[in-house]
């Protein structure tokens, strides 16, 4: 019993009376990637550039409910009677499935036609997309070559079922604004009642890294704020199994990528209700531990007496608190630095990267939509 109770002392007092975090609007968002034999720098900056992008959408207010989605077109290899498209992930919460299917992603060895009018398609039509009418509901199609290859499907077809569907459709062309088959891109676009961007995909292989002071300790923590997670049930052995081989993956792409991940899993859109305790207990206003089956439960609670069971939960949550609230402090700090950065290199090369073009696009239709994004 005194273990118990000097446990809750260990909890900060307003994370036990602590109500459910405000509810923001649902947010989904679906990209479509080309992964035709010239879209390596497009893979590679989706691998280094997707946390960034999330942590992006952190700025919105109130914490928006996120979902993405993933498709991969353009790649021979694929199902012909699909038009070389392959669904990758359905809308899902799970951040850690979306890095691992990127990571997986392959190009060409061989040329193939790139239908960017087929793959806007399957997405319109196949995902679950969230039914209420205030979400921002968003597809990124990212590629090169003409825009108009698919002679089955029209883009003007896809345009008119997005609109009526209410999901925007952004394109960002992968090469320079200046070339032939950007104005196609542009228009797609444009009727689809998206914006578009275009990208150098292989300068950003060669974009230098922005190191600040704040790097080293933001990568401490997010491998520390690991142990504050209380996996259980069916999924949960697998997703601390996935959950260690993404902060692998994102090491291995770019120390940057991996910053930026360390940001988010400190974030509120990483959120894992389904296999963490702690996520559970967080976002589920009828929380009940005792409800929770004692086989689903995770080993460090089962050692446990049932009384010092959920002392001990909530201080593992009050733990992950003070790591979150100590990245929030460090990544604010680190984007500052960041932009400051950023702002005299694109003078020099006045290109941008993958995340900076979905940023740019995603801010402005978020605000169109009455969603606040912090600065």
């Amino acid at each position: 019993m005194r273990a118990a109770i000097f446990a809750m002392m260990l909890v900060p007092a307003s994370l036990l009376a602590a109500p459910l975090p405000e509810t923001g609007k649902p947010v989904d968002i679906v990209l479509c990637l080309d992964t035709s034999g010239s879209m390596d720098g497009l893979i590679d900056s989706a691998k280094r550039k997707l946390w960034s992008f999330v942590n992006e959408l952190a700025k919105v207010e109130p914490t928006p409910t996120l979902r993405v989605g993933l498709y991969s077109y353009g790649n021979n290899t694929y199902d012909a009677s699909r038009g070389w498209v392959r669904k990758e992930v359905e809308l899902t919460t799970d951040l850690d499935e979306v890095y691992k299917r990127i990571n997986a992603l392959k190009t060409a060895a061989a040329g193939s036609s790139e239908f960017a009018a087929r793959v806007s398609k399957y997405a319109l039509e196949e995902l679950k997309w969230s039914p209420e009418k205030d979400g921002l509901r968003i597809i990124f199609v990212c590629g090169n070559e003409p825009v108009d290859q698919d002679k089955d499907v029209s883009l003007e077809s896809v345009a008119e079922q997005a609109k009526g569907k209410g999901i925007l459709i952004n394109t960002i062309y992968c090469g320079t604004p200046t070339h032939l088959d950007a104005a196609g891109w542009n228009t797609f676009a444009s009727k689809c009642g998206g914006k578009s961007s275009n990208i150098d995909q292989e300068g950003a292989k060669a974009e230098v890294a922005i190191v600040t002071p704040f790097d080293e300790e933001i990568r401490k923590l997010g491998t520390k704020i690991n142990d504050t997670y209380l996996w259980f049930g069916t999924k949960g052995a697998t997703s601390r199994a996935n959950q260690l081989a993404q902060d692998g993956n994102a090491a291995k792409v770019a120390p940057g990528a991996a910053i930026e991940r360390g940001i988010t899993k400190a974030g509120g859109l990483y959120k894992n209700a389904e296999c963490d305790l702690i996520d559970k207990m967080l976002n589920e206003k009828d929380f009940d531990l005792k409800k929770i089956k004692e086989a689903d439960l995770p080993d460090e609670l089962k050692k446990l007496k049932a009384d010092d069971r959920e002392p001990y939960l909530k201080k593992k949550a009050g733990e992950r608190s003070e790591i979150q609230k100590t990245v929030s402090e460090l990544s604010t700090k680190r984007a500052k630095y960041i932009d400051a950065e950023r702002a005299k290199q694109q003078k020099l090369t006045g290109e941008k990267a993958l995340d900076q073009a979905l940023r740019d696009i995603l801010k402005d239709q978020a605000t169109s939509k009455g969603l606040k994004v912090k600065d």
